[in-house]
């Protein structure tokens, strides 16, 4: 069985070299891209997995990346797990209901991570 591949949309490249660290530790491949524009693609391109999203991305926002990557058939189905410094009253209510699958705030728990990946990827 191949390995599982996790694109990860992310501005921020220590936050990406971190993550990239962590999901090879446990056995995952990590697809980057640094705004939603290039994810759409890579994600179109790719087909991951699943994807990590950043919710304050530079471009459009994560939350708009994610309901276009949610209305597009190919990539519709790929579960998405919002990671945002946001943690505020409602915000893990409106990742939800842009169309993420899991909602974690920064900075990452690395077992925190770990966990809510293992389980998006078992329910799909």
């Amino acid at each position: 069985m191949s390995k599982k591949r996790i694109l990860y949309i992310e501005d921020n490249f220590e936050n990406r070299l971190f993550v990239r660290r962590v999901l090879e530790s446990i056995g995952y491949d990590m697809l980057e891209a640094e705004d939603g524009q290039t994810g759409i693609a890579l994600a179109q391109a790719e087909l991951p997995d699943l994807i990590l999203m950043d919710v304050g991305l530079p471009d459009i926002d994560g939350l708009e990346t994610t309901r276009h990557l949610k209305q597009l058939p190919a990539v519709a189905n790929i579960p998405i797990i919002a990671l945002t410094a946001n943690a505020m009253k409602g915000d893990a209510e409106s990742a939800f209901a842009a169309g993420c699958d899991g909602y974690l705030t920064k900075p990452i728990s690395v077992a925190a991570l770990r966990a809510q990946i293992e389980k998006t990827l078992e329910n799909t």
